[in-house]
């Protein structure tokens, strides 16, 4: 492991969905270090030692083309998720490299369905660890993990939000021009908003930004 000299990264390319449970956004860029790993294990050996006194990490991956492998975005993502971390925001680095944020799990963060799903085939090999165990009996325990959302590959409008977009012909005509990652930014915060009267709000607000060609 070291810390390479980077330059600065360049955001992802519109459109690219990064990871999806979102838990590091009030913690600056530059409190956090950018590190390389070869390989998975030693990706763990670093969070073995570090995972409760580090802010985060970027991590530098290399992308399918590059001349030299480190350790891939799934397995460092399994790795996280068995030390109670979690993925965050993605940014392009050069030809051969992207880095990935890597945070703590902030306390009532919510769950996806993938990482639910993940979670639970790392548990069935043994690889949690009590930290990881622990982010998933407080989700179980306070409702989260029955509230797991859905990812961008897979979510769909909720019903409620499409009727209102039926009923507003011009905000329903520029969602559906809006991109992947503008539309799943709606269908996020919708799908996330359990209390009806507070969900029907926000649905109303959206769909009068989106009369007016607005994203959030």
């Amino acid at each position: 492991m070291f810390i390479p000299s980077l330059p600065t990264p360049q955001p992802a390319a519109e459109g690219a969905v990064s990871g999806i449970d979102h838990d590091d956004f009030t913690i600056s860029s530059e409190s956090i270090p950018t590190l390389f790993f070869e390989n998975q294990s030693k990706w763990e050996n670093y969070l073995e030692s570090s995972y409760q006194s580090s802010l985060g990490v970027w991590l530098k991956i290399a992308k399918k083309n590059a001349e030299k492998p480190t350790v891939t975005y799934d397995q460092a993502l399994d790795v996280a998720l068995c030390f109670g971390w979690i993925d965050g925001q993605r940014k392009a680095l050069d030809e051969q490299h992207f880095i990935q944020r890597f945070t703590p799990r902030r306390k009532n963060s919510l769950w996806s369905k993938r990482n639910v799903e993940k979670t639970a085939a790392l548990t069935q090999a043994e690889r949690m660890r009590p930290a990881g165990q622990a982010e998933i009996n407080a989700a179980k325990a306070d409702g989260r993990w029955n509230r797991a959302y859905s990812s961008a590959s897979i979510m769909e409008v909720p019903s409620d939000f499409a009727e209102a977009l039926r009923c507003n012909k011009e905000a329903n005509k520029f969602f559906d021009a809006l991109n992947k990652t503008q539309r799943y930014a709606f269908l996020w915060r919708v799908e996330t908003t359990k209390r009806p009267e507070t969900r029907k709000r926000k649905i109303d607000q959206f769909v009068n930004l989106l009369a007016e060609h607005k994203t959030v």
